[in-house]
């Protein structure tokens, strides 16, 4: 595993990898409100998420044609050269404090270029694990939104041989799970206080679920 603690669109060297999978900023401005405990909320921002123009600067670097699995939202257009959309279906996820009577439980997950493998199955992919919440993911790990390992090593099982790049590590779930299915990852975060998670997850040699 490399990573590197800086700017992606500055620190470029995750581009000759041969496989994209991150989680870019959305362009919604999302505030996490999960539960570090039963009294304190979480309210991180997360960096660049105002606009799409970092995520689509980054894939601009990556290139068209190369593959990639890149997570968004339906409320934002997707990449130039999506060929398929793949479904995130949280299925324990909490309805917080809503007026409203639907809350989303799914995310995007936009599949770029070619060379995927694997046989075939549905394009919605389900977890069981509690994201938000005092008990949730985001206390129990500091990122306002971790994916689960067991998610991206599904993503991974389906992409072409070669090294993974992540130019948005985040919690560091992508380089976790290349870590754990034998592959070389390069990830990039902007933030340092994520780089320190993602270093002491790496150093945990743990394999994980869901």
């Amino acid at each position: 595993m490399t990573l590197y603690h800086g700017d992606c669109l500055e620190l470029t060297d995750w581009v000759n990898a041969d496989v994209l999978v991150t989680d870019p900023p959305y362009g919604i401005a999302y505030k996490s409100g999960g539960m570090s405990n039963a009294t304190i909320a979480i309210q991180d921002k997360v960096a660049n998420d105002d606009t799409l123009i970092v995520r689509d600067a980054a894939l601009d670097l990556w290139g068209s044609d190369k593959p990639g699995l890149v997570f968004g939202s339906w409320r934002m257009d997707r990449p130039k050269n999506t060929r398929h959309r793949l479904i995130w279906y949280k299925q324990n996820a909490l309805p917080g404090m809503r007026a409203t009577p639907w809350f989303n439980a799914d995310e995007e997950i936009y599949v770029l270029g070619s060379g995927f493998v694997g046989k075939p199955e549905q394009n919605v992919l389900v977890t069981t694990s509690r994201q938000d919440g005092a008990y949730g993911e985001v206390a129990k790990i500091g990122h306002p939104t971790p994916k689960p390992i067991g998610l991206m090593e599904r993503l991974i099982d389906k992409t072409p041989q070669g090294i993974i790049a992540d130019p948005f590590a985040g919690s560091g779930a992508t380089l976790l799970a290349a870590r754990n299915k034998g592959r070389q990852a390069i990830g990039v975060e902007l933030e340092e206080k994520y780089c320190e998670i993602i270093a002491n997850r790496l150093q945990q040699h743990t394999l994980f679920t869901d």
